[in-house]
């Protein structure tokens, strides 16, 4: 058994285990609370946490993972140890403004989210360092145990939620919030000690690199934050022209998406490291290759997989969720279909970082909330959680279409040819296989 195959199955292992913690805390939190409105209302505190966090945080790490590959191939330590310590400083500020952002929030919100909504904000300065901490695992190509770490952060989570909610929504997103702070200690250390095993040096102004960098964190901050307000602010556009009921639906059908998500992830995130550090040393044609491997499987694997959870899913939701929640079947059959579409893309998410281009996510993201955003409200008024669904997959498909032509007109430029790297370049079908 080769060595690169342990490392990618620990890693789908570690992230298909802090996926399946976070959905149960999700599960946990629906049983608890045993209302859709008590659920609803959670469910609309946590969009908010994560529509602030996302939006107003800004996203240093796709620019210190493609900047740090770079500075690793050309042996710039000083330059790499700069690019740390300016990071740090954008990290700070972005998690102060999404802080900031959710206390404003909590005064015009409902009376009965106001506590919940002033403790989440500590989630973001809470996770402000969690992100940049990872990335030294990626450039160390250890991302096995940043794998490993999200499944221990979920697993704090889970155990946050399901202690908090005995106590009352405020007690849960308390409990949510403690768990994100012990994660953060648990990550920051471990990224401290990689850190220090690269090459000592004192830290050099980016100079002619800082107008690419600042852009490079702008366009990918900006991408992060349009992809915030299809995910975060959908919800809770339906429950403003319906309810936190139907809120609640549509987060419980959300969660053949979140296991699609979850599925590819391993690959996204090992695509992420090699294909990056690949591009930097000039290897494009085989990251080109790459991705199509990686979307013929995901292919293959949609063909297998939707079709009897197509089928099943009413009957899964009554006995995860309780028959309470089985006005959800349907939304979620839709999700399905938007999961599948995303599961076969998901190499989206990195090859913009890979090739140095974030503008395209911005683009492609962008188009897709103008679709789908509009439609949430227009649909779900009619057809409550289902039609808000249908307004996601009509995105989704949208998104797939622009990527297609995207991809079809890079073509690569190889400045080198090492030998060939099979291992490093084995297909992406085994990631997903787990």
């Amino acid at each position: 058994m080769s060595r690169l195959f342990v490392r990618r199955s620990v890693t789908a292992v570690g992230i298909y285990s802090s996926v399946a913690l976070g959905f149960a805390a999700t599960v946990v939190a629906a049983h608890i609370f045993h209302s859709q409105h008590r659920f609803g209302d959670y469910a609309a505190v946590m969009a908010a946490a994560s529509l602030s966090q996302t939006f107003f945080d800004l996203t240093v790490e796709e620019a210190v993972v493609k900047y740090g590959f770079r500075y690793v191939a050309a042996t710039r330590w000083g330059r790499f140890r700069g690019l740390f310590r300016s990071a740090l400083w954008f990290k700070l500020t972005g998690s102060l403004l999404g802080a900031t952002g959710l206390v404003v929030f909590s005064f015009i919100a409902p009376h009965r989210l106001h506590v919940a909504l002033l403790l989440a904000a500590g989630i973001p300065l809470g996770q402000s360092l969690e992100g940049l901490a990872g990335t030294v695992l990626y450039l160390r190509n250890r991302y096995v145990l940043r794998a490993l770490l999200l499944a221990w952060s979920m697993g704090l989570r889970l155990t946050g939620v399901a202690v908090g909610a005995h106590y009352g929504l405020a007690a849960a997103i308390g409990g949510v919030l403690a768990a994100q702070v012990l994660s953060t200690a648990t990550i920051v250390g471990a990224g401290l000690v990689g850190l220090r095993r690269f090459p000592a040096a004192s830290p050099e102004p980016l100079a002619e690199d800082r107008r690419s960098i600042v852009s490079f964190i702008g366009q990918s901050s900006v991408a992060t934050g349009v992809l915030s307000l299809r995910s975060s602010l959908a919800p809770i556009l339906l429950g403003a022209v319906t309810s936190t009921a139907q809120l609640g639906l549509f987060r419980v059908a959300q969660a053949p998406q979140s296991g699609f998500q979850s599925l590819s992830a391993p690959a996204r995130m090992v695509l992420l490291t090699e294909q990056t550090r690949d591009w930097e040393h000039g290897r494009e044609s085989a990251v080109l290759r790459g991705v199509r491997r990686y979307s013929a499987a995901a292919f293959a694997l949609s063909l297998v997989i939707v079709p009897p959870l197509y089928i099943f899913l009413p009957d899964l939701i009554r006995w995860i969720y309780g028959s309470e929640y089985a006005g959800a079947a349907n939304a979620a059959r839709v999700f399905t279909l938007a999961a599948a579409l995303q599961l076969v893309y998901g190499w989206t998410k990195s090859f913009p970082v890979t090739i140095g281009r974030p503008g395209l996510r911005v683009l492609t993201h962008g188009v897709e909330t103008l679709v789908v955003l509009p439609l949430v409200p227009l649909l779900g008024l009619e057809w409550g959680a289902t039609g808000a669904a249908a307004a996601v997959l009509i995105g989704v498909a949208v998104f797939a279409a622009m990527w297609t032509v995207i991809f079809l007109r890079v073509q690569p430029s190889d400045v080198q040819h090492p030998p060939s790297l099979e291992e490093e370049a084995a297909s992406e079908v085994g990631v997903l296989a787990g």
